[in-house]
């Protein structure tokens, strides 16, 4: 099957990026100066990514607060106007189906961004819940950016007057040569940012305005991952899963007040029972930062052992922290052995290296939350 092109792609090419497949889409994995200066640029100046390939929709119809409610132990109901808010699509055992971004456009319409290799599955599964009156539309060809790092505000202000007033989850629609373009306080680096949805030609004629700043630089998939790992930030498929409760994951913060055991709405969400009672009783394994001794990273899918050699855990992300200087990774360990300052460590290749027990993240976030 070929492989999808995102709007920006001819950009890609032009800029001279190593594409790979991801999702089913051809994807900038990196330019020309490699992931790491990407992520340092990021973290000092400004990264651009685009991350069109994410799912995108917009869901409408009378009572479309309740259905949504009914598939996600987010508070909808008290979420304002042109606000977002992480949200989890939970399963009827526990685990997590997706997660995504809810933004509240109008009492009842949301606009929702998901993971690229969920799509798919998050439009059947909501669509199976919808009532008639309720509808779900797929922004098919928009395009949507991720502009991250301490100079974005500034930068994305002189193109997009007015933008440097959002705040951190806060969204607005903004005029960007006669189109309205969809920006909010957002994106997965921990950095100060935004996100933009627009037209495939308004995102392409944005980002090449950008890019005209010296303060900004195109950054792929390589340096978003190794970004939101130093962040601390879970991704589907490693940290969240089918079979990983929200409460193991670390996203108890996630479950809405209202939603909990003894809230104003609480439970009738997929896999609530579950939920709920790890959230009073707590869990038996928990995720976890790890700092690694040395310069060899550690990889998903290695075992964490502790000092008596048994084993404790999995690591589910491993690579250099760039920011850091230093190899960093997460895992998921068993409840006693996740103390923070825990010495434990990760088999590579049948030898064990020493790696300790930290909190998250290893680099603080710099969200703009006003004041």
């Amino acid at each position: 099957m070929a492989l999808k092109r995102t709007p920006l792609d001819a950009l890609h090419r032009e800029l001279g990026a190593r594409m790979a497949p991801f999702a089913g889409y051809d994807m900038p994995v990196q330019y020309r100066g490699g992931i790491i200066a990407e992520h340092r640029h990021t973290r000092e100046q400004a990264g651009l990514f685009d991350v069109s390939h994410m799912g995108q929709f917009v869901l409408s119809g009378a009572g479309i607060t309740q259905t949504l409610e009914s598939l996600t132990p987010t508070d909808l109901a008290g979420l304002e106007p042109d606000r977002s808010i992480y949200a989890l699509l939970t399963h009827a055992e526990g685990g997590v189906r997706d997660d995504l971004v809810i933004t509240r456009w109008g009492a009842e319409r949301f606009f929702i961004v998901v993971n690229a290799a969920c799509k798919a599955e998050d439009r059947a599964w909501i669509e199976a819940h919808l009532r008639p009156e309720q509808a779900l539309q797929e922004l098919q060809d928009q395009g949507l950016l991720a502009l991250q790092g301490p100079a974005a505000r500034a930068v994305l202000d002189r193109a997009i007057p007015g933008v440097a007033r959002l705040r951190f989850m806060h969204g607005a629609t903004f005029d960007f040569h006669g189109e309205g373009l969809f920006i909010s306080g957002s994106g997965y680096t921990g950095e100060d940012g935004f996100e933009l949805s627009g037209s495939g030609e308004a995102t392409e004629a944005l980002a090449r305005r950008l890019l005209s700043e010296t303060a900004v630089a195109p950054a792929g998939l390589g340096a978003r991952d190794s970004l939101r790992l130093e962040a601390g930030l879970c991704l589907y498929g490693h940290e969240l899963s089918a079979q990983i409760t929200p409460i193991e994951a670390g996203l108890g913060w996630s479950i809405g007040r209202a939603r909990r055991p003894g809230g104003a709405r609480e439970g009738g969400y997929p896999g609530a029972a579950v939920i709920g009672e790890q959230l009073e009783r707590g869990v038996a394994r928990r995720r976890v930062g790890l700092r690694v001794h040395g310069r060899r990273p550690v990889r998903e899918g290695q075992r964490v052992m502790n000092a008596r050699g048994a084993l404790v855990g999995e690591v589910t992300s491993g690579g250099f922290g760039a920011s850091l200087g230093t190899p960093v990774a997460m895992a998921f360990v068993d409840a006693d052995s996740a103390q923070p300052g825990s010495r434990l460590s990760v088999e590579v290749r049948g030898k064990p290296l020493a790696v300790t027990v930290c909190r998250l993240p290893f680099v603080p976030p710099r969200y703009f939350r006003g004041g």
